[in-house]
């Protein structure tokens, strides 16, 4: 490890040579040309950005419903997206009477960046994106009761999702959708990965990624491409819209990324008996990303939690073709409607 301490030493300069582009936050995007209109913005889509304290700007989005609503929900992004990959799904759920409310992780889609090169995905931890959470329940949604609110994490979203509500954010329910409780895919042996990450951390060196990992390209992979989704049009909105705005574009994540990552993942493990809210965890049978058997070993700890897997579905459940996507979103409605009904008496 000292080795390889001394490697990323001697590279830094290779490294900041390379590194550009603002750190700033980012609101209104350019729509990728030829777009399907049900990729475009829901209808009064609305940016706004949240700070807590000295952490780095955030942002979301919101819409609400044509007529009376009757709930909402606050969906929390995977890594690499921005809620631009979400339009479509605000859309149906606003169709169906729900506010919907997306909050943009650290570093990611339109939010300020920690890194100089605005397409490392970089964070030195996942507490911001968690404080971040609370922040928005708390002073920007302002929930009374009147709209049940449903917390919904994608991902690595699902991750923060489930360490907010750990840390006593109060919502009607928990939706995990295809949460992201360990990785199939890293660079190197996981405890050499994790040894390495600490090590640049103690170096101040955490921004770089692993050795070799691939940074955002226009002619790089799509989400189907990738092995995300199996829908060809779906699989191509996120880099649609990252083709067309810069600022959102996200690469290889950094070894802070990954050492932030484990770290959240073992308090979140250990605190698993503090969440009584009602959990939903929705997960593909397919998924590469992250493995079933961390999925079912988090829900069986978790004091009410039910686990649907959806045949042939893989990670981006959201963006998943119909015959996968329809019965996710049901699955997720069906949540929506039921948060805040009292439980039925057990006879």
């Amino acid at each position: 490890m000292r080795r390889f301490a001394l490697v990323l030493l001697l590279a830094l300069p290779l490294f900041a040579c390379g590194e550009q582009g603002s750190r700033a936050p980012f609101a209104d995007s350019r729509t990728p040309p030829g777009l399907e209109r049900r990729f475009l913005p829901p209808a009064g889509w609305a940016w706004g950005y949240v700070q807590v304290a000295d952490d780095k700007v955030q942002r979301y989005g919101v819409s609400a419903p044509h007529g009376a609503a009757t709930s909402q929900v606050l969906i929390l992004t995977d890594y690499g997206e921005s809620a631009e990959t979400w339009f479509e799904t605000a859309r149906d759920l606003n169709a169906k009477g729900v506010v919907v409310w997306i909050l943009e992780r650290q570093g990611q889609g339109g939010s300020e960046r920690l890194a100089g090169r605005r397409d490392r995905g970089h964070v030195a931890s996942y507490a911001p994106d968690v404080t971040a959470t609370k922040a928005m329940v708390k002073v920007v949604i302002r929930p009374d009761g009147r709209l049940p609110l449903t917390l919904l994490g994608q991902g690595q979203g699902g991750l923060v999702a489930l360490r907010a509500v750990e840390e006593g954010l109060m919502t009607d329910a928990l939706v995990l959708s295809a949460p992201v409780f360990e990785l199939s895919s890293l660079p190197c042996p996981k405890g050499q990965l994790i040894e390495t990450a600490q090590w640049a951390r103690r170096l101040r060196l955490s921004s770089l990624p692993w050795p070799g990992a691939a940074d955002w390209r226009r002619d790089g992979p799509d989400d189907r491409a990738l092995g995300l989704t199996g829908d060809p049009a779906r699989g191509a909105v996120n880099h649609a819209w990252q083709t067309a705005n810069p600022d959102l574009r996200m690469g290889a994540p950094s070894l802070g990324q990954y050492a932030a990552f484990y770290d959240v993942l073992d308090v979140t493990a250990r605190d698993l008996s503090r969440v009584k809210t009602p959990v939903v965890l929705l997960a593909g049978d397919a998924d590469t990303v992250t493995p079933a058997f961390a999925q079912d070993s988090v829900c069986k700890g978790l004091a009410d939690c039910r686990q649907t897997r959806l045949p042939g579905g893989r990670h981006a459940l959201h963006l998943e073709r119909d015959s996968v996507r329809a019965p996710w979103l049901e699955a997720v409605l069906a949540t929506i409607r039921s948060a805040g009904r009292p439980k039925p008496a057990t006879p």
